[in-house]
């Protein structure tokens, strides 16, 4: 149903944010179950009354949330929502858009290599054999869901070993979300053995107590997955694009 939306008017913020942010409250009302399809891209900008590219821009924030699913010539499916990632909807602003997004990348990538080099300095026994456990679990990982919560357990513990309850408090406030992008990036072609050989890099490069080799192992890992990431993405919209101009993969009605 697309009647129980309201018709947004000089939103105050972006209305691209006001589009997500009504269909966030839609979405946690339980109208949709997990699984189920939203209106189509033509039904959501009739009910809000606004322009078709604000409401692919809310969608796209949704998507890169892993709250929603794009699926390109079907349409858009609520993927379940995850306790864990709605602190982190109102945290970070990431409805403001796909930029912000990005930014937050951006700077997670910084942090990462701040926390790598801090691990080696400071890590002691303990910590080195709780990472190369992480990492053999990974390895031995049968599905890409498993993998990704040992990436994840990966990049936690290693903060924990830097010793910087900021850098590590960041990191585990935004968990859901590296989730999300780790499962993106592990879906592209070799991703998961990519992946694995950047993590035992950054593993002994801190066993071995090098905080120059740590910190250059992990900016070779962030800039591998944010490509990766930026490759996903590039996909789906070419995706998006091949199934047709008129409603960009979200032709599907509710």
């Amino acid at each position: 149903m697309t009647g129980g939306f309201p018709r947004i008017e000089r939103a105050r913020t972006t209305t691209s944010y006001e589009v997500a942010r009504h269909l966030l409250s839609y979405l946690l009302s339980g109208q949709l179950p997990p699984g189920g399809r939203l209106p189509s891209e033509r039904q959501l900008t009739e009910a809000f009354g606004v322009g078709r590219s604000a409401v692919r821009e809310a969608l796209k924030s949704l998507d890169l949330l892993g709250i929603v699913e794009v699926r390109p010539g079907s349409g858009t499916y609520l993927k379940g929502i995850d306790s864990d990632l709605l602190p982190q909807v109102i945290e970070w602003g990431l409805l403001l858009g796909e930029r912000r997004t990005t930014d937050l990348v951006e700077a997670r990538h910084h942090i990462e290599v701040t926390v790598a080099r801090l691990a080696a300095t400071r890590r002691d026994e303990a910590a080195v054999a709780d990472l190369r456990e992480v990492v053999a679990r990974m390895a031995a990982a049968g599905t890409p869901d498993a993998f990704v919560r040992e990436d994840v357990a990966f990049h936690l513990r290693l903060s924990e070993a830097a010793g910087n309850t900021v850098l590590t408090e960041v990191l585990a406030s935004i968990r859901a979300l590296l989730s999300v992008w780790i499962c993106r990036a592990i879906g592209t072609a070799g991703g998961i053995s990519v992946t694995l050989d950047e993590h035992r890099a950054v593993c002994e490069a801190v066993a071995a107590g090098d905080p120059d080799a740590a910190a250059a192992a992990m900016e070779a890992h962030m800039a591998g997955a944010s490509g990766r990431l930026r490759e996903s993405l590039e996909k789906q919209r070419q995706e998006g694009a091949a199934s047709g101009p008129g409603e960009t993969a979200h032709t599907a009605g509710p």
